[in-house]
């Protein structure tokens, strides 16, 4: 992959040398006006596009098309030069020569920059070396690039440079924008499959009265006119419940929600997110659905449901492995919790493994705790962890043998969480009795604990019917798909720091 060299504003001679080459571009620009061309042109009415040409030459060889693009690279030979122009589908070379373009319009041509849109219109053709070209009959300036774009082949200087200026990273990097046109097309499965389903797509709020649906620190608003705080929203769990207690059976919502926590490379803020739930039906149906549409999405994009990510071979493929939390800390660290009977001895089995806990937290907190420290790496292959206890599921529906734990699952990729669901608790008493203790849980100091949402409970007063739900994190699917490091690899504009 090419990488983007950035100017540092601390570094005069740069900084110099940039502002001459803009300088210089600038005065390109002022002499294609005084010959009344605009240097940001208007509409161009294109024909083809590069890939297009390129596949479809046999028919296309000796036509005259119109393509539409940036100028990436010039070398000139006196009377002809060679250029590259850059579209969505990649690159096609363009032949200009005085004798065809003229010798008015060919001054012009020198006019250009890389960087520069253009518009060619010309015939197909092959050169001597075989590489399949246009040969200029006119070009029209599009839009004139006053920047310099950055020289690839000097490296990166700012590792977070493709992150804020992401247009530059599309311009120089195709495999960036390509992960992004993977990205909409992981949506797009994602969609077709819930919509075979019988799931109906909906929209709830952005802004909630009240935060809830997830353990997470809001962003906080207000709405002036109607003078209330309001809370950017951190899942649309709740809402999308309330649907179904209104009769729906089955809905979705693929969008934004906002986290108000740290930034890393499984992190952002702001991230998209798929929340299903169907009625009449529990975790283990949400738990089948999930890698059903996961493997459909790996198939029908990469033409296979084994994956390579990072170096390591996945298999999508169902069934997935499924392991209680205590097996799974029993597999990777010997210590059996399954038979840990008060909080003494769940401390003392995190104490051993060297994990950390607070004085608030009970058997089940401290069990996700060391879950989460010593088991989530080995998670590589997919896999279902079941059997969470209810002290850290506060939506969940409580097991029916053991009321300790809920019939939730999360599924890890990857030693990732990439989905959480569980069937949902629809008792209103106990769901009222769970968010009194988060409520408490608040009250002493933890600002990711649940609120009190009273119009929630009414809701369930009415009646929610047995329901399984399912949250899918889409930027960690589509990191997966992609073979993406970072999480800023497949979001457009992830936040960034300001720079100091």
């Amino acid at each position: 992959m090419a990488e983007i060299e950035v100017v540092q504003d601390n570094n005069p001679q740069a900084t110099e040398e940039l502002n001459e080459l803009m300088k210089v571009r600038r005065e390109k620009m002022d002499k294609v006006a005084a010959q009344g061309i605009e240097p940001f042109g208007r509409k161009y009415n294109f024909t083809h596009h590069a890939k297009t040409i390129i596949d479809d030459y046999a028919k296309l060889e000796g036509q005259t098309v119109r393509i539409a693009g940036r100028l990436m690279a010039v070398r000139g030979h006196g009377k002809a030069s060679f250029g590259h122009v850059m579209d969505i589908t990649g690159r096609i070379q363009i032949y200009f020569r005085q004798d065809v373009l003229g010798e008015t319009a060919y001054e012009q041509f020198h006019l250009l920059d890389i960087g520069d849109i253009i518009g060619i219109e010309g015939i197909v053709f092959t050169t001597q070396k075989g590489e399949i070209s246009i040969k200029a009959n006119r070009f029209e300036f599009l839009a004139k690039s006053l920047r310099p774009l950055p020289e690839k082949w000097h490296g990166l200087k700012d590792v977070e440079t493709r992150y804020r200026q992401r247009y530059l990273d599309l311009i120089v990097n195709p495999d960036v924008r390509n992960n992004f046109i993977m990205r909409s097309k992981i949506i797009q499965v994602v969609r077709q499959q819930l919509d075979e389903r019988g799931f109906l797509e909906v929209e709830t709020p952005m802004m909630h009265p009240i935060a809830g649906g997830a353990a997470a620190r809001p962003f906080i608003t207000h709405h002036n006119a109607l003078d209330m705080k309001l809370f950017m929203r951190i899942a649309p769990e709740l809402y999308l419940k309330r649907l179904i207690v209104g009769g729906f059976e089955k809905v979705y919502e693929l969008g934004r929600v906002f986290r108000n926590e740290g930034i890393d490379i499984k992190h952002n803020p702001e991230f998209t997110i798929l929340e299903l739930y169907q009625a009449f039906a529990d975790y283990k149906d949400v738990m089948r659905l999930t890698e059903e549409v996961i493997a459909k999405v790996a198939e029908a994009l990469l033409g296979t449901t084994k994956i390579t990510y990072q170096g390591q071979e996945i298999d999508l493929t169902p069934p997935w492995n499924r392991l209680t939390m205590p097996e799974a800390i029993q597999k990777y660290s010997g210590e059996d919790f399954s038979v840990v009977k008060t909080v003494a001895e769940a401390r003392a089995i995190a104490d051993k493994l060297g994990v950390k806990y607070e004085q608030k937290h009970g058997i089940g907190g401290i069990l996700n705790n060391v879950f989460e420290e010593v088991c989530e790496e080995h998670l590589i292959q997919p896999t279902f962890i079941i059997g969470h206890p209810t002290e850290i599921s506060p939506l969940a529906k409580r097991n029916k043998d053991n009321p300790e734990i809920t019939d939730r699952f999360e599924a890890f990729i990857f030693g990732r969480e990439v989905a959480n669901g569980f069937s949902e608790l629809n008792d209103p008493i106990d769901q009222h009795g769970r968010f009194a203790d988060q409520l408490a849980q608040r009250m002493a100091g933890d600002d990711e604990a649940h609120m009190m949402d009273e119009d929630y409970i009414n809701a369930l007063e009415y009646g929610l019917p047995p329901t399984g739900g399912l949250g899918i994190g889409i930027d960690r699917l589509v990191m997966f798909i992609t073979d993406s490091y970072s999480i800023r690899d497949v979001i457009l504009f992830p936040h960034m720091r300001h720079r100091e």
